[in-house]
């Protein structure tokens, strides 16, 4: 994913639970939330420390204390929540507003960080990621002496596990990330086994992933690199944009590009969609009205904070695009 769009998708997110289907599938679904609560493992995790990890930015990291914590995106606060060290949490990124940590200091806007924010904390361990910037801001929380861990982005379900694992390495608790992974691929497994088994045939519905912000006029298209093929794909969905031909994460969406992709339903992160007006405004978009999504007011919604995490709620994820495409499911 681009720079722009992971900045656009970031700048975007917001609540982070996973709604709850309470309309036909065949209509517009308004979601309730779910509690936003994180579900960590019982227990008190086991920390073996020094521990030394490698970096997504080709540097070795020794961290020698995890006491004081500061993740710098959403998704790193809710794997180190889940794996049971959220009491050592000293900060929060913006997009992390599950209940267990919207009352911490927030020292990022977008992917920007405040390494004066950060380091008033006093942080013993701070992790960050790829789009994680700007990289003035980096080197000066690292020239300060705090152990840094980069963590590449998870853009797809196969990566759930490799960042669990990173992230459990960099806290020198394995075995807990191993019980995280373990756990968090058994629900997704059992999601799956509930999806009608439809994907790769004619009755695939066809769904095109929008980004839209209608107070910033911002109205996107996802295609092959936007994050959400590889969970519409899981929910035996076909992602439209990418079907359509769409190599890049995004594009603007024009009526010949929706005439393209022809999409049976659409996904929409629940604050964009509100920003838009609801249904109502979205099928005022142009291009959208006329596609079968559009005509049949077929529109999936799912919190922002969450969507495209690829973490340890991903089953919820699933479960509510499952159940919003083809009804709620046992």
């Amino acid at each position: 994913m681009s720079a722009l769009a992971l900045a656009l998708l970031a700048t975007g997110c917001g609540d982070g639970s996973a709604p709850r289907q309470d309309a036909s599938p065949a209509n517009s679904t308004r979601a309730k939330a779910a509690p936003d609560r994180v579900e960590p493992l019982p227990g008190a995790p086991e920390s073996t420390l020094p521990a030394t990890v490698d970096s997504a930015d080709g540097r070795k990291v020794t961290v020698t204390s995890t006491e004081r914590i500061v993740p710098l995106t959403g998704s790193l606060n809710e794997i180190v929540f889940t794996l049971g060290l959220g009491d050592r949490v000293v900060a929060r990124d913006i997009t992390a507003t599950f209940e267990q940590a919207a009352k911490l200091p927030v020292v990022t806007r977008a992917h920007d960080v405040s390494a004066e924010s950060v380091l008033s904390l006093r942080p013993t361990l701070v992790l960050a990621d790829t789009s994680t910037g700007p990289a003035e801001a980096i080197d000066q929380i690292r020239d300060a002496g705090v152990p840094l861990v980069v963590v590449t982005p998870a853009k797809e379900l196969a990566d759930v596990s490799s960042r669990i694992d990173t992230v459990a390495a960099a806290l020198g608790a394995p075995a807990a990330g191993a019980a995280l992974k373990q756990r968090t691929q058994d629900r997704i497994d059992a999601v799956r086994q509930g999806i009608p088994a439809r994907n790769g045939t004619k009755d695939s519905p066809r769904v095109a992933f929008l980004y839209v912000r209608g107070s910033a006029a911002v109205y996107l298209l996802g295609g092959a690199e936007s994050g959400a093929a590889s969970l519409l794909e899981a929910a035996g969905a076909v992602d439209a944009g990418k079907e359509s031909g769409l190599k890049k994460d995004f594009t603007p969406i024009t009526s010949e590009a929706l005439a393209a992709a022809a999409p049976d339903a659409i996904l929409v992160m629940s604050k964009g969609l509100q920003s838009v007006g609801g249904v109502d405004g979205l099928v005022k978009i142009p291009g959208v009205a006329e596609t079968p999504a559009g005509m049949d007011r077929r529109v999936v919604s799912i919190d922002d904070g969450v969507l495209l995490n690829y973490g340890p709620r991903t089953d919820e994820v699933l479960k509510s695009l499952v159940d919003q495409l083809y009804g709620a499911t046992e």
